[in-house]
């Protein structure tokens, strides 16, 4: 039988394989680099969150916790959806781990959104929709001066026109935040879900 050579890697497969290889803030990290992220060149809708916690740094997973269950709830998508990297990518600002400070994790590490977002996005040039998920992604994608976290979600359709789609931090930290925001559920969500599900649709050939 003839011999078939494995297919190549991907330019994104190359790219992955030097991020999960990287140390650039290494000596940060109480507990070592271990970049958590997935993407694929097909990949219609991209999540930027804040950074992997203890239990995504020992997993390895994504999203595997409770403000997972939250974000799934609030997406309205089952959890093989959601981490079907064909269809959803997960990015975050910061890869590993970044450490605990006195009111919860440390913020992500600043060295990685400007060494490999770019790069990642490039890679995947059916991005329909982007959720920007807390204040450190906000910050770094959306122009213009800061705003309050509640000033930006409010203007989600702003946001919408340029690919964006501004959403709290579904920690369970903020759980009094969204109950004082009763809003949020009312007024967001029910958008936010017609917005995926148009986005998601789109990708299906």
């Amino acid at each position: 039988m003839p011999v078939h050579a494995e297919d190549p890697a991907t330019p994104l497969e190359l790219l992955l394989s030097e991020i999960r290889a990287c140390t650039l803030c290494s000596g940060h990290l109480p507990l070592g680099p271990r970049p958590v992220l997935r993407a694929a060149p097909q990949a219609r809708l991209l999540i930027v969150g804040q950074a992997p916690g203890t239990k995504v740094h020992a997993s390895g997973v994504p999203w595997n916790d409770a403000s997972g269950e939250r974000l799934r709830q609030w997406m309205d998508v089952d959890r093989d959806t959601f981490y079907d990297a064909a269809r959803i990518a997960i990015v975050p600002m910061g890869f590993c781990y970044p450490g605990r400070g006195k009111g919860g994790d440390l913020p992500p590490r600043p060295e990685c959104a400007p060494q490999w977002h770019l790069r990642v996005r490039t890679q995947m040039p059916r991005i329909g929709l982007t959720l920007l998920i807390g204040q450190y992604a906000q910050a770094y994608y959306l122009p213009g001066p800061k705003q309050a976290l509640e000033d930006t979600v409010r203007d989600w359709r702003r946001h919408l026109a340029n690919g964006f789609f501004p959403l709290p931090h579904p920690s369970p930290r903020n759980t009094l935040w969204l109950r004082r925001r009763p809003w949020f559920e009312a007024e967001v969500l029910p958008q936010l879900r017609a917005v995926l599900q148009s986005c998601l649709s789109a990708g299906v050939d």
